[in-house]
């Protein structure tokens, strides 16, 4: 068939090899279950990387495109919100430091972001009665 101008949009094989160095499950990209959460608990994929089994088949699917990619994130995004109780008190658009109180590993800690001596904004996760009493406390200051 004559033409002027030819495009052809192959694809590329997706880079797992940080994933997989990390130990995560793949096969011709990052293996994840239907709620986007990879081998590795609380980890999640989205994206061109993530291979997800598809509803009808089972079979794992890998999709290209942007507006897979776009509703995989918000999702993923979702998914990660209905599993953790995040808060955030305050605004600190600049701050000196950052005390954190507790295991960042146990993912169960305040944080109390600091300037000038003051406390702008408070975040924590899974500790709602911390950040009630930061709250408290930045009211009365």
């Amino acid at each position: 068939m004559p033409a002027d101008l030819v495009i052809v949009g192959i694809g590329v094989p997706p880079c797992t090899e940080l994933a997989e160095c990390a130990g995560l499950k793949a096969d011709r990209g990052v293996v994840v279950n239907e709620w986007l959460e990879t081998s590795a608990p609380g980890t999640f994929a989205a994206g061109d990387i993530a291979r997800w089994p598809d509803a009808r088949t089972g079979e794992g699917l890998r999709i290209e495109h942007w507006v897979v990619a776009e509703r995989q994130s918000q999702t993923a995004a979702r998914n990660i919100a209905s599993t953790t109780t995040f808060a955030y008190t305050g605004h600190a658009e600049k701050w000196d430091n950052v005390e954190i109180e507790g295991d960042i590993q146990k993912t169960r800690l305040p944080c109390a972001y600091r300037r000038n001596g003051k406390v702008p904004a408070v975040a924590s996760i899974f500790r709602d009665l911390d950040n009630l009493k930061a709250v408290a406390a930045m009211e009365r200051s």
